[in-house]
């Protein structure tokens, strides 16, 4: 059996791993430009398929000619995970087989494009790999495996993609060699009414409220650690906050600085204070709370917006 495997993120790369014997092509978003410089930088998925000699399709669009040729070569599966593009129905009916995609979430629910930020961004306790057969439905497809798995309380978006991942790595060959000796199965189908749908991440959305509460700037910050990070201000000078946590003490006007310990720079949020504990200003590496507290002059009192 001829898999394509469509991946375009960290997240695809262990799955894609698993079944390299079983990959004749490997399709993956073309990169963008990035950067003052423009320069064009290489997925990891990519970087993937050149290490394991598998040949590689890029796209942008099904409508351009390199989706056409992808599709002259007749594959007998699609196993996707992460690719970034919605597939479309004419592209779907091309495999003889079908085609399957790896879902970080707990299906039918945070379909779309970022399940993985909104779980922990709404405080979830547990997520899932999902395997489905595809349709023309985002994520809607019937349902051939399931697996929960809990979030611990340090989880961010990191270590959390990191650890469905590897494990997604683990089911996906088990699946495919059951698929190429006893065919498709019809799976379950999922209850569209307890759907639930993840809205795209944007840069925006990592600007911290500071009057919201404390445990939302923390669910903030572990849910964009991958991307943008969350950000405030401070000084007018961009201050990316990668890590923070609950922490007890005193209160005070939100945003305003009151406290830098071991642990970090204690802030004030709605209700009580959070402690960030690793932090990147504007045109500096990133670095430990504790030592950008001590290095910045006269940082108690001041107030991040």
């Amino acid at each position: 059996m001829r898999a394509f495997f469509f991946g375009s993120s960290a997240f695809s790369v262990p799955s894609l791993e698993a079944i390299r014997s079983s990959v004749s092509h490997v399709v993956t978003k073309r990169p963008k430009p990035k950067g003052r410089g423009y320069l064009l930088e290489d997925n990891e998925v990519k970087q993937a398929a050149a290490r394991l000699g598998i040949p590689l399709i890029e796209i942008d669009s099904f409508k351009e000619e390199a989706a056409r040729e992808a599709a002259a070569l007749k594959p007998d599966l699609l196993v996707v995970a992460s690719f970034g593009l919605i597939i479309p129905k004419w592209f779907l009916e091309v495999p003889a087989v079908g085609a399957i995609n790896v879902h970080p979430s707990l299906l039918p629910k945070y379909r779309g494009p970022s399940p993985i930020q909104w779980v922990l961004w709404n405080g979830e306790r547990e997520t899932a790999i999902t395997i489905i057969k595809m349709s023309e439905r985002m994520d809607a497809g019937n349902i051939l495996y399931q697996e929960a798995q809990p979030i611990v309380p340090d989880d961010d978006a990191a270590s959390l993609m990191d650890r469905l991942a590897r494990r997604s790595g683990e089911i996906v060959p088990g699946i495919v060699s059951d698929i190429a000796v006893h065919g498709m199965p019809e799976g379950t189908a999922q209850d569209d009414a307890e759907a639930t749908f993840t809205p795209i991440i944007t840069k925006e959305m990592g600007h911290i409220d500071w009057n919201t509460g404390s445990l939302e700037v923390v669910r903030q910050v572990r849910a964009l650690a991958l991307w943008p990070t969350a950000y405030t201000y401070l000084d007018g000078q961009l201050l990316k906050v990668s890590k923070a946590s609950l922490t007890d003490g005193q209160s005070g006007e939100p945003g305003q600085v009151l406290d830098v310990t071991k642990e970090g720079v204690v802030v004030a949020a709605g209700d009580g204070p959070v402690v960030i504990a690793e932090v990147q200003l504007q045109g500096r590496k990133r670095m430990r709370a504790y030592e950008f507290g001590k290095g910045y002059r006269n940082l108690v009192g001041k107030k991040l917006t």
